[in-house]
């Protein structure tokens, strides 16, 4: 095994330097590779054209122009760009010291918060990550200094966190690697969580305090004064747009109401934090109220609600499937099954990490629903194309299609086995360095007298 990663990390550098791929030139012919383009059937023996970092051409008998670099890609396949659609990378370098968690701020409501300008462009996270073909992720904010993702904690927890940003996994600056700055509004919606009294019991005499209390009843009467206090802060936006439109506002801003603005227009969706059965139809009833569009984060149990997710068009994003059930009395593939559960229901889905440690598995969990029943192509969808159409970015990103961006990659096989090898990664017709602090300890201790 030791010997296989040499070669193919060897293989993958004489690409490079055989094509003169080191450079910044957005501009190539990648003659004679599978192409999968996702969106349509697989193409064998073609070449793709990449003019200015956008897909100009894809087919058979094109030729490059004078002067045109070429790579030689006989053998290979080429894939989109993966995309993780949920993450902390870049605000987040190791959990447990502090000062490297940029993550959240207090207070309940800051939706002017932006992830993206907090995102350190020099993480050691993004080379390890799109070293296996990952080019663009979702990262998103959580509140009150929290490193995780969920909410259902008390009445004066955070709630509407921040802006999560689209980012590509290159670039000097976080505006060189900008997608979308404002992909989505982050939303830790209020949850009623209880406990059964014998473990309330031991809480409070072990002196913790449970929000809500941990009783039924505490749990609601928490939940609904938290949800009464999210609504009037839209209530409280609403009235600022109407009084903006009118030409009442002038250049006395408030950041925190000019930011929702893009939300209660429904030209940007809320990531909704909602994994339970009860805390989804909870969070679909607020939405319709409010006329806002949602995106369910990191759900674990639907229940009886993917029909209603169905009729009003919500889409979802599955966390890990390589996972223990959540329950003792859940069955053994509970989160391997989901994917085909909700493929199977027509609600349209793709994949998160919800972490920054394990984000380069990311086609692995793709890969662990095929084996319980969800088709190969849409697994391949839901890390790809699928991503794109929830997020807003399908007519820029996401397949191999004409007038795209570039960004690829190229493989010796299945991006969703682990034998594959990842040769070489473009991010807008760009290629860029593969190389990690994974790989440099391997070579490190390689060569350890």
């Amino acid at each position: 095994m030791r010997n296989n990663f040499l070669r193919n990390t060897i293989a993958a550098g004489l690409l490079c330097a055989a094509t003169g791929l080191a450079g910044t030139d957005d501009t190539f012919l990648l003659r004679g590779v599978t192409v999968h383009p996702v969106t349509s059937a697989v193409i064998d023996n073609t070449s793709v054209l990449v003019r200015d970092g956008k897909i100009a051409e894809i087919g058979a008998k094109i030729v490059a122009p004078k002067g045109m670099k070429v790579i030689e890609g006989k053998g290979l396949h080429v894939y989109p760009g993966m995309i993780d659609s949920g993450t902390t990378l870049g605000l987040s370098e190791i959990s447990s010291i502090r000062e490297s968690v940029d993550t959240g701020e207090l207070g309940v409501f800051n939706p002017q918060l932006r992830a993206e300008v907090a995102v350190n462009a020099a993480s050691e996270h993004f080379p390890v990550v799109r070293a296996n073909g990952i080019t663009t992720v979702i990262t998103l904010p959580a509140g009150g200094g929290r490193r995780g993702f969920g909410g259902g904690g008390g009445e004066d927890s955070p709630m509407i966190t921040g802006q999560g940003a689209l980012i590509h996994l290159d670039g000097w600056t976080w505006e060189e690697m900008d997608v979308r700055r404002m992909a989505t509004m982050q939303l830790e919606f209020p949850q009623i969580r209880t406990l059964p009294a014998r473990f309330a019991a031991l809480a409070i005499d072990a002196g913790i305090t449970i929000p809500g209390g941990g009783t039924a009843a505490n749990a609601r009467r928490n939940f609904e004064a938290q949800l009464k206090k999210l609504n009037i802060f839209f209530e409280d936006a609403r009235r600022y747009q109407k009084a903006k439109a009118a030409g009442a506002i002038g250049a006395h801003l408030d950041l925190k109401l000019e930011a929702m603005i893009p939300v209660i227009e429904g030209k940007v969706p809320m990531a909704v934090s909602a994994d339970r059965e009860k805390n989804i139809l909870e969070a679909v009833k607020w939405a319709e109220s409010q006329k806002v569009k949602i995106v369910l984060m990191n759900v674990k149990e639907f229940g009886n609600t993917l029909a209603t997710l169905k009729e009003k068009n919500i889409p979802v994003i599955l966390g890990p499937t390589l996972a223990l059930p959540e329950y003792e009395d859940d069955p053994y593939d509970a989160a391997f099954a989901r994917p085909s559960d909700v493929f199977k229901a027509g609600v349209k889905f793709a994949f998160g990490s919800f972490n920054n440690e394990f984000v380069r598995n990311l086609p692995y969990q793709a890969a662990a629903a095929v084996a319980f029943g969800l088709p190969y192509d849409e697994a391949l969808k839901a890390v790809t194309i699928n991503a794109a159409e929830i997020w807003g970015i399908a007519d820029q990103y996401g397949s191999i299609e004409k007038g795209k961006w570039a960004d690829l990659m190229i493989t010796d096989g299945d991006p969703l086995e682990t034998r594959t090898q990842i040769k070489q990664v473009f991010i807008k017709g760009k290629a860029v360095d593969l190389g990690n602090k994974h790989q440099r300890l391997y070579e490190k201790y390689l060569a350890r007298p």
